[in-house]
């Protein structure tokens, strides 16, 4: 059920701390790292500043930003369409279970129907963060029949 104190926005450059900061809060709570800040930023004002690396909202309450994500793009072949993935989810502990998420995720999938040209909304979820999953599950997304892998690069 849609939480009418939630509105959603595109997110501005002086949403960047924000962001980052969310960003680094997000990576420690889910996977126990360390973002680096001066990267993070860096990384964080790079998509900010170029659309087609992908695009942040901004969920708020009472006029103050209490979560976010980030969208970018993955050209299906198959498809001759695009899927969009969810990525850096990240509601502030004082909003969670108060309809942050759920505000951001009909967004995207309103903008999604909208553009006509999307197949699919994509996201990873930890296998172990059960909660996460139940959030997804109950907003229509499912496990699908692929597994992650990947390879990292360390930077030079």
């Amino acid at each position: 059920m849609p939480n009418l104190d939630v509105t959603v926005r595109d997110a501005r450059a002086g949403d960047r701390e924000f962001i980052a900061d969310c960003n680094r809060a997000m990576a420690r709570e889910t996977e126990g790292k360390e973002l680096a800040a001066t990267v993070l930023r860096a990384g964080v004002e790079a998509a900010l500043a170029d659309r087609a690396r992908g695009w942040y909202l901004i969920a708020e309450r009472a006029k103050k930003p209490a979560g976010c994500l980030f969208v970018t793009c993955e050209w299906s072949d198959w498809r001759n369409a695009v899927f969009w993935w969810i990525q850096s989810v990240y509601v502030l502990p004082e909003a969670r279970g108060l309809g942050v998420y759920g505000a951001l995720h009909r967004e995207v999938l309103r903008r999604a129907r909208e553009s006509g040209g999307v197949c699919g909304v994509r996201l990873y979820v930890d296998r172990a963060n059960a909660h996460a999953r139940r959030v997804y599950e109950a907003l229509g997304m499912r496990v699908s029949q692929y597994d992650l892998m990947e390879q990292e690069i360390p930077p030079r």
